[in-house]
């Protein structure tokens, strides 16, 4: 059987739960595999170091403190925002909204409370300060295509972000990625 090596592409099927409440956050059983390169940071550092090593068609179960998953959650990344900034959207306590970062990214930020002047917006990413436990299956391994080393990693990517800095934010719509939609489990933040 093969081992899975740095610099090689990796295709797993996931589950991952909230390690303290069992609840699954993300899966891909019965859907695409998720591919990534090895060594590209294109997961999280605990998933990756996890997969180094494990054999082709081995069935892993993997503990992952939130300092190799999505960081401590740091009270600095609340920010207070005027609420006029979000004008024309429903806002709802616990729900996710995407906005721009200085650097042009695309942030994901969480709605944690508000009144009639100002909203609480929480830039950790919704897994920070968890302990994830993953089941996974390696279910294949090759070499990267040119275009895989060149852009260094598979795919596009989610464009997740872990929050660093200071944010502006325009509301848009809810939606999913890393944990809940597209981009799959361990994006890196």
């Amino acid at each position: 059987m093969n081992n899975i090596e740095t610099n090689k592409v990796v295709a797993i099927e996931y589950e991952v739960m909230d390690f303290d409440t069992k609840e699954v956050v993300d899966s891909n059983i019965g859907s695409k595999p998720l591919e990534f390169l090895i060594g590209a940071g294109q997961v999280i550092t605990g998933l990756e170091k996890a997969i180094i090593g494990a054999e082709i068609g081995k069935k892993l179960e993997i503990q992952i403190k939130p300092e190799e998953a999505y960081g401590i959650y740091r009270s600095d990344f609340l920010q207070e925002v005027p609420k006029e900034q979000f004008e024309g959207i429903a806002l709802e306590k616990g729900m996710t909204l995407f906005g721009q970062g200085e650097n042009g990214q695309t942030v994901q930020v969480m709605v944690k409370d508000f009144n009639d002047t100002t909203v609480m917006i929480d830039y950790n990413h919704p897994l920070a300060g968890k302990t994830l436990l993953f089941n996974i299956t390696v279910l294949d391994s090759r070499e990267p295509t040119e275009q895989e080393i060149i852009s260094g990693g598979v795919g596009g990517g989610c464009g997740c972000s872990g929050g660093e800095g200071d944010h502006e934010h325009h509301g848009h719509k809810e939606g999913g990625c890393c944990g809940g939609g597209g981009g799959g489990c361990g994006c890196s933040h």
